[in-house]
């Protein structure tokens, strides 16, 4: 089965339009087989594995069936850790984005529950939360479900292997018989079809397997990068590795506009490659690529399919793809016809964790990199115009232009055959010193302290960013101490769960 366009869904026009805005041109594995089984009312049981887009699978079912006229909670999402929580949380906040009067909340431990009551007497339709938070509103009777329409269980072998089991029972428990339920998982141990018996109604089973991912020919490497900064960190890559041909990937099409528009400016051979392109205007932009007429090709997903050029140096992830699979396509431009290649991710904040499940689905490392500095990509141009000149005087061929040397010698006795040469080589590469770079955070001792205080934190988590301790994360013991003994005392309005698991 071929992946879906979002726009062969019977999806409406506010969603099309949050859809676009997101950058989602193409619907993943899961979402094609999934969204058309739930958007028909059937209960699901997805497996895939993880950063293959299956939030969007049970997002945008969800958020279609909400009816705003209605207040109350008619979606209820269980996650098992906080982390979980909130990615899904800003996930559904992107689909809604253009649908007037929903609201969605996220609930966890960790966070003031005084604050969650407030929050929650605001009517949101969407609930986003883990079970020990969850349940404890179910008895302080802040959470009510008598119209709820939908309940998913995202990641529920993860639920099933922290402890959940019990908790999952006292929720469905307390749920409306009539209701659609969703169930994503990587894996199907048994824990998991037991739940599927006891509460869900003749459920379809969507699979998507994982392909074998083959990328040895490719150095991946990634740098941490505020947006600001992410055009002149390309700029600097480009110039510092004298890259004659490289594509560079975002994911939205007005993005790839920008970018192109502003290496343009600043004197970079760079095209366009998106889906608002016209046929025959995609296929010249691809015909100067392939001849090596442009250097850059700043492209989306959909677009760069079947891009087949055997010589790309370099790929630059400039946003960190949606689905990890595009991000397998993405590289995979580069390293071909047995040469090697080299991929660049640029990352920020919560970018990390969506590295760590491609790290998991590519089942590579991908090696953390610094900027190159402003004195070091001089000193690489300068060695890369010393090779050109060296290579043209291999060649030969330059004797009609001695006599040229010799008048100006005969003219100018103040000066060598060395100035002249200096001369001549400024000429010929004058663009060592027309690159404009800017002094920026790249260059900043602070940026490069956060990353090691930022990578340090990933170390104390688990492979895959989430927390080892179900305590949740704190900086230092005592943190985590004073925060029992609140709990104990009720200043967080009371123990989470029945047995005060805090990060649920």
């Amino acid at each position: 089965m071929e992946n879906l366009n979002f726009k062969e869904l019977q999806l409406s026009d506010s969603m099309r339009k949050a859809l676009d805005f997101m950058g989602f041109e193409e619907a993943t594995p899961i979402q094609s087989k999934a969204i058309p089984v739930a958007m028909a009312g059937h209960d699901v049981i997805g497996q895939a594995q993880t950063g293959t887009g299956k939030t969007c699978a049970f997002g945008i079912p969800a958020v279609e069936q909400i009816d705003t006229k209605h207040q109350g909670v008619q979606v209820l999402v269980l996650c098992p850790t906080r982390e979980l929580a909130i990615q899904v949380s800003e996930e559904f906040r992107s689909l809604c984005k253009y649908k007037k009067g929903i609201k969605s909340l996220a609930i966890y431990g960790g966070q003031s529950i005084d604050r969650q009551i407030i929050a929650l007497k605001g009517k949101p339709q969407i609930i986003i939360g883990t079970p020990g938070r969850i349940m404890d509103h179910m008895r302080r009777r802040t959470l009510k479900f008598q119209n709820l329409k939908m309940v998913v269980l995202d990641e529920a072998d993860e639920m099933l292997n922290m402890g959940f089991r019990e908790d999952i029972d006292t929720i469905f428990s307390e749920l409306p018989e009539e209701r659609q339920t969703m169930l994503f998982s990587a894996t199907m141990p048994k824990g998991i079809l037991e739940i599927s018996n006891l509460y869900m109604k003749d459920p379809q089973h969507v699979v998507t397997l994982q392909k074998e991912v083959t990328i040895d020919t490719i150095d991946q490497y990634y740098i941490e990068v505020r947006e600001g900064s992410k055009l002149e960190l390309l700029c600097r890559l480009i110039d510092a590795k004298n890259l004659k041909l490289g594509i560079i990937f975002c994911n939205t099409k007005w993005k790839v506009d920008e970018l192109c528009t502003s290496l343009q400016a600043r004197g970079y051979s760079a095209e366009a490659l998106h889906g608002d392109m016209k046929q025959r205007e995609r296929d010249r932009v691809m015909n100067k690529f392939r001849k090596g007429q442009v250097e850059l090709l700043i492209a989306t997903d959909v677009a760069a399919r079947g891009i087949d050029v055997n010589n790309v140096e370099a790929v630059f992830n400039y946003d960190i793809p949606n689905d990890s699979e595009y991000y397998v396509h993405r590289i995979g431009r580069t390293g071909r016809a047995g040469k090697k290649g080299v991929s660049y991710s640029f990352v920020f904040g919560r970018d990390i964790y969506r590295l760590k499940d491609i790290e998991r689905y590519t089942k590579s490392r991908i090696i953390q990199t610094k900027p190159p500095t402003i004195s070091s990509i001089e000193t690489m141009k300068l060695q890369a115009a010393t090779e050109e000149v060296m290579a043209t005087l291999q060649a030969g061929g330059f004797s009609k232009y001695t006599e040229a040397i010799e008048q100006i010698l005969q003219e100018r006795d103040d000066i060598t055959t060395l100035d002249i040469a200096a001369a001549l080589f400024k000429m010929k590469f004058s663009d060592l010193d027309s690159r404009n770079y800017e002094e920026s955070e790249l260059d900043n001792d602070f940026t490069m302290n956060k990353r090691d205080r930022f990578n340090n934190l990933i170390k104390n988590k688990g492979g895959d960013g989430r927390q080892k301790n179900r305590s949740g994360y704190r900086p230092d013991k005592n943190r985590n101490r004073d925060r029992k003994r609140d709990d104990r005392r009720g200043k967080d309005g009371g123990r989470e769960g029945s047995r005060g698991r805090s990060s649920r």
